[in-house]
């Protein structure tokens, strides 16, 4: 169920310097620009278009792409993305990006928002999870149950593990599993409770015993494509409404 707004911003189209480049390792990058103007207001979940070439106002937008905006929705001087190269414009950003040069970005664009009154149940593969950032840094200490299964290649590509463990100390309703693919070494004297890390994949398995009304909570799901599919089709097959199943699936 998407959540729709009756005051979203109007997209904008600004200049961007490239502030930092941070490489996380095979291939997945997070990216920190300092906008131009300041950023239009945004809500967590929402995306922006990012182009490489060069943009001239009086013509026609260039070759782009579609990254969830990881940064707060309260930050308005920065705007941070995190992706994986997947394909030839990916690849041209790991290649040409350079810190103090220039981006164009248009944004805000979406309607993948969470719906803060039911239970929340979010599966998140690899940078999937910045569609999930802004919502998880503005929750409130007595607000809903929120059950977060966020999984990634190794423990080194778990990229947002510490903002998530921040939102963890503040929120005690927050409920996080960790999932690494290989790597995993077994350091339980260092979990937290609620914060354990798994060996595997994330899976509606590996979360279904951690819902307690599982019919009635609402799902999103953010990741690479054969886990959307995945995902969608367990759910379903567990009676979970198609209406209750929110999938980020512009990639």
């Amino acid at each position: 169920m998407f959540i729709l707004h009756d005051s979203m911003a109007v997209t904008q189209k600004f200049s961007c310097q490239v502030e930092q480049l941070l490489d996380h390792g095979d291939h997945v990058h997070t990216v920190v620009l300092r906008p131009s103007r300041r950023v239009p207001r945004f809500h967590p979940g929402q995306f922006l278009h990012l182009a490489i070439d060069s943009y001239d106002p009086t013509g026609f937008w260039p070759d782009s792409r579609a990254f969830s905006i990881a940064s707060p929705p309260t930050e308005r001087n920065r705007i941070r993305i995190s992706y994986s190269v997947q394909g030839r414009f990916t690849t041209r950003m790991e290649k040409e990006l350079v810190e103090g040069g220039e981006v164009w970005v248009k944004m805000p664009y979406g309607k993948f928002l969470v719906d803060a009154s039911t239970d929340v149940v979010i599966l998140a593969g690899g940078t999937g999870i910045t569609a999930f950032i802004g919502f998880l840094e503005r929750l409130q200490p007595n607000g809903q149950r929120v059950h977060l299964t966020y999984g990634a290649r190794t423990r080194d590509l778990l990229i947002y593990k510490e903002s998530i463990l921040d939102c963890m100390e503040r929120v005690p309703a927050l409920d996080v599993c960790f999932f690494i693919e290989r790597g995993h070494e077994n350091k339980a004297a260092e979990d937290l409770p609620g914060q354990h890390e798994h060996q595997g994949r994330v899976s509606v398995a590996s979360a279904w015993p951690r819902i307690p009304r599982p019919l009635e909570a609402t799902y999103y799901i953010a990741g690479p494509p054969a886990m959307l599919d995945t995902v969608s089709q367990d759910l379903r097959a567990r009676g979970i409404a198609q209406k209750a199943i929110n999938i980020d699936a512009w990639e």
